[in-house]
């Protein structure tokens, strides 16, 4: 991107619409374009009606001033009167830039062209050009990238350059996210606060305690109704959200990549292009913003098209102890209770028999598997089953052939490790794969690995914090985010179908950057089902379920020491891409049994769960979670109703079933394959024999009875359409 001149006088209103989305933007030759409106289509626009448009949000009369803002650009500085965060902040030779910036070409976003529109902006005072691409993608996400260049001569710091958009004032409530390990995606609700709001994260991954979304809303949000906006970065390091309610603007809201000092400089010609900031608005709640997040992923021509297979990991069931004849034994018990892929977890590589060792040799420790890998992925293949392998590619143990060959390709500043072991992680470092030895060391083990054994998936494992992180002397997190996404597109450009899982220590790296490129995530590392309810629940705010992983477990969670019923396991694990995370070598035949029957309700209804729309109906009683999945043509719908403790009345609320068609009928039925409650009480009447016949008009106004559960007890209810 070079200076422009302009080509055309410029037009006065740019709108792009999309899926009941629109997004109305008014130009000026010496100013970016400010936002007239995000949000419900408006229906036919024309220029008279967009020139009122802009005149009923005006403040003053023109010639007149203010000391504040009138309208807010897309890049507010504080040249445009704006004294909340600047969208771009960046010093040349030590000192603080200005922006003045003139539009110098606007392309799309008119009648005749698709939802999408590029601005291009120049400030020749300070050498600077920018260029900013908006689309509304399909589902009514609004994506906006930035690319900022330096067009003179010199060095230019990059401080951060966020994507903002404005809600209205009367977005009076604040919902982020927090969490720990075990813990993930925990919502926090407040009071818009009033000035510039900043939230970030400094682990350089996204971590347990990243808010995955920033969302605003009118009143505390609910899951089916009422306005809220929300946005999301689409990038797995570090990040900021801001939002900014000031006294004499409009309230904005972005995000943005947080940038360490010095870790972008640009010389004369090179460029910064910033992740991608999706923004989401919703009249119908949670559930209206999840549509479009979900609703854009399944629309991707990389989306997982086939069925999603019911997996069996290792690591629970073996951790450490890796013995060739279980092992074999294990994937044989799984085929036969209906498993599809077989992954072999960590401990299968050199000297790799605990945690502080191993990391970066990517070969097979012949000292337990003499005959390496090959025996066990043929024999899981001649099962029929998918082969997957773990990996951790961006880390290393200092006790490591890899570490003692090359220190130089530890992301650590020179003195970190100093005196050793320095500070490390669960006794692992950080391998710098912006360093091009060690990419291709990596590449090249993993690259074999899955040629020689028809690996079909990998676990991509990433297990610690970045800490000191320096390559070549400058902040490294930017470069290793790059780095590690390129490893994994290049992996999967060599090996066509190979299928990757984002594991982060659990759930510490599940954004939309992370899923450009892989095809599911693993939740979190607790399987206790009690947690899992609302981790995956508010995982799936951003994610389909589909590409959400949830794992049974044995009855005592090794993250909590709780204990649960199979069936109860099995409910949490069926809302999404299940599987076992359990040593079925150990279960009882009746065990066995029930498990069967459940992988078969599974595959039966797989469709369902990663096509369906995802409803929340709203509760009361705080101890209940209900989500459901609908098939956008009203055919088919699965509904969890669950507990995570006790009920507050003897007579629970009845419980609605929402998504349906109003008009037509279903036969509702409970699935007793994953389903558990209470005994000893006289169950509703509609819950025994081939269940009932109710319309979906019914299901939604009135509801269903539900018997009073115990804590830690669920219903699958599935419902089939027969007649229109």
């Amino acid at each position: 991107m070079s200076p422009v001149s302009p080509a055309a006088p410029l037009r006065r209103f740019s709108v792009l619409s999309r899926d009941r989305v629109m997004l109305v933007l008014e130009h000026k030759q010496d100013s970016p374009a400010s936002v007239l409106h995000w949000g419900e289509d408006l229906g036919p626009l024309d220029d008279g009606l967009l020139a009122d448009l802009s005149a009923a949000q005006s403040r003053v009369t023109p010639p007149q001033t203010a000391e504040s803002a009138l309208q807010i650009p897309l890049v507010p500085q504080e040249s445009d009167g704006w004294a909340g965060r600047p969208a771009l902040s960046a010093r040349r030779d030590g000192l603080q830039v200005f922006p003045h910036w003139t539009t110098v070409r606007v392309t799309g976003g008119d009648a005749s062209s698709s939802p999408q529109l590029a601005l291009e902006l120049e400030d020749a005072r300070n050498g600077l050009t920018l260029r900013l691409e908006l689309a509304i993608e399909q589902g009514g996400l609004v994506a906006l990238t930035s690319t900022l260049e330096n067009s003179a001569s010199g060095v230019l710091d990059v401080d951060w350059l966020e994507a903002v958009l404005p809600v209205p004032k009367s977005a009076d409530h604040l919902t982020s996210f927090s969490g720990r390990w075990t813990r993930e995606k925990a919502p926090h609700t407040t009071n818009m606060p009033r000035g510039a709001t900043v939230r970030q994260t400094r682990r350089g991954r996204s971590g347990h305690d990243a808010t995955n979304l920033f969302l605003a809303s009118e009143g505390i949000p609910r899951n089916r109704n009422g306005r809220s906006w929300a946005v999301h970065l689409g990038w797995s390091g570090d990040t900021s959200y801001r939002v900014d309610r000031m006294p004499d603007a409009v309230t904005l809201i972005g995000a943005g990549e947080l940038l360490r000092a010095g870790e972008i400089r640009l010389t004369q010609g090179e460029r910064y292009v910033t992740p991608v900031s999706y923004f989401a608005w919703s009249s119908r709640g949670h559930d209206g913003l999840s549509a479009r997040f979900h609703n854009y992923l399944r629309s991707r021509p990389q989306h997982p098209a086939s069925p999603r297979p019911l997996v069996l990991n290792t690591w629970e069931a073996v951790y450490f102890d890796h013995d060739q004849e279980a092992l074999f034994r294990l994937a044989e018990v799984g085929a036969r209770v209906g498993v599809e892929r077989f992954v072999l977890d960590d401990g299968w590589f050199h000297s790799r028999r605990d945690d502080t060792t191993g990391l970066g040799d990517w070969v097979v420790d012949t000292e337990v598997w003499r005959d390496g890998l090959g025996p066990l992925a043929d024999h899981v293949h001649g099962l029929g089953l998918e082969f997957g392998l773990w990996f951790e590619p961006e880390m290393v143990s200092l006790d490591s052939d890899l570490a003692r060959a090359h220190p130089d390709w530890l992301l650590h500043a020179p003195d970190a490790l100093t005196p050793p072991p320095g500070l490390s992680w669960r006794h692992q470092y950080v391998l710098d794969l912006a360093n091009p030895g060690a990419f291709a060391h990596v590449f090249g083990q993993i690259d074999a690995l899955i040629s020689e054994l028809g690996i079909d998936f990998i676990k991509w494992d990433h297990n610690r914090d970045l800490v000191d992180a320096v390559h070549d002397g400058r902040p490294g997190g930017h470069l290793q985010t790059l780095a590690a996404y390129r490893l994994i597109d290049e992996l999967k450009a060599a090996h066509p179908g190979l299928e990757v899982e984002s594991c982060s220590s659990g759930g510490a790296r599940t954004d939309l950057g992370i899923i450009s490129r892989t095809d599911r995530v693993w939740a979190s590392d607790s399987n206790d089902p009690v947690e899992r309810q609302d981790i995956q629940r508010w995982t799936q705010l951003l994610l389909p379920p589909e590409l959400v992983g949830g794992h049974v477990g044995p009855a005592e969670a090794h993250s909590s020491g709780r204990h649960t019923t199979l069936a109860y396991r099995m409910a949490t694990s069926l809302m999404g891409s299940a599987g076992f995370e359990w040593n079925l070598l150990e279960c009882t035949d009746d065990e066995l049994e029930a498990i069967a029957r459940w992988s078969q309700l599974y595959k039966e209804v797989r469709h369902v769960i990663c096509n369906g729309v995802v409803v929340h109906p709203e509760v009361v009683d705080p101890a209940l979670r209900v989500t459901g999945f609908v098939l956008p043509d009203g055919s088919e719908a699965l509904f969890s109703i669950a507990t995570v403790a006790a009920l507050e009345d003897a007579v629970p609320e009845r419980v609605r079933l929402d998504g349906l068609d109003p008009r037509t009928r279903y036969r509702l039925s409970v699935r007793e394959e994953a389903s558990v409650c209470r005994q000893g009480l006289a169950s509703p009447q509609w819950m025994s024999g081939a269940g009932v016949l109710l319309t979906g008009s019914m299901l939604s106004e009135v509801g269903v009875q539900i018997p009073p559960l115990w804590p830690a007890q669920a219903l699958v209810l599935h419902l089939r359409a027969i007649e229109a």
